[in-house]
C-alpha cells in the first residue's frame, strides 16, 4: 500500500505524488482511492486502492535508472515495415505496460518517424501522451523541470540538430 507523498507512476496517465487516500461512496459501496497529482499539467487522478497490481501502479524509477533511460533514448532500433495500424497497437500495448524503457522506445521512434515521414493524427496524440507519461516520471525522479527533460530527449534522440 503506497502511503501520501509516494511518487507513483500509473500507466497511461503519468507519474505524480499521492496526495491523499480518500473513500467514495460507489453504487452504495465504500471503496477506497489514491489522490494523485500529476505535476504536468496539474491533472488530479484517483486510483483505486484495491488491486492496485493489476492496474500497473508502481513506485517511479530512481535517478539512476532515470539517466540510463534518457541515454536508451539516442539509440535506437532500425524501423520495421509495418503498417500504421500494426506499429499503433503494438506502441499501444507498450505503453500500457508501465515500463519506462518501452514508453522511451515508443517516443523515440514516433519522434524520429514523425520527423522524417510525418505521423497520422492517432499517432501524433500518442506521442504527445507517451512523451507527457514519460516526461513526468523523468520530471519526478531527477528532481528537474519540464523543460529541461524535454530539451534531454530532443538531444538525445536528434543529437545536436
Amino acid at each position: 500500500m503506497y502511503k501520501i507523498g509516494d511518487k507513483v507512476l500509473y500507466p497511461m496517465h503519468g507519474a505524480g505524488v499521492i496526495e491523499g487516500i480518500e473513500e467514495r461512496d460507489i453504487v452504495g459501496e465504500k471503496h477506497k482511492y489514491y489522490t494523485m497529482r500529476v505535476p504536468i499539467g496539474d491533472m488530479k487522478v484517483l486510483i483505486p486502492c484495491e488491486g492496485t497490481e493489476n492496474t500497473g501502479l508502481r513506485s517511479i524509477i530512481d535517478e539512476k535508472t532515470a539517466d540510463k533511460v534518457i541515454l536508451s533514448m539516442e539509440k535506437g532500433e532500425e524501423e520495421e515495415l509495418v503498417s500504421w495500424n500494426k506499429r499503433y497497437r503494438d506502441n499501444l500495448l507498450r505503453i500500457k505496460t508501465g515500463n519506462i524503457f518501452e514508453v522511451a522506445a515508443v517516443v523515440r521512434s514516433l519522434m524520429v518517424r514523425d520527423r522524417e515521414k510525418g505521423l497520422s493524427t492517432g499517432e501524433r496524440k500518442m506521442m504527445m501522451d507517451a512523451r507527457h507519461i514519460l516526461i513526468s516520471e523523468l520530471v519526478l525522479a531527477k528532481n528537474a523541470d519540464k523543460e529541461e527533460i524535454s530539451g534531454l530527449i530532443e538531444k538525445k534522440v536528434f543529437g545536436n540538430t
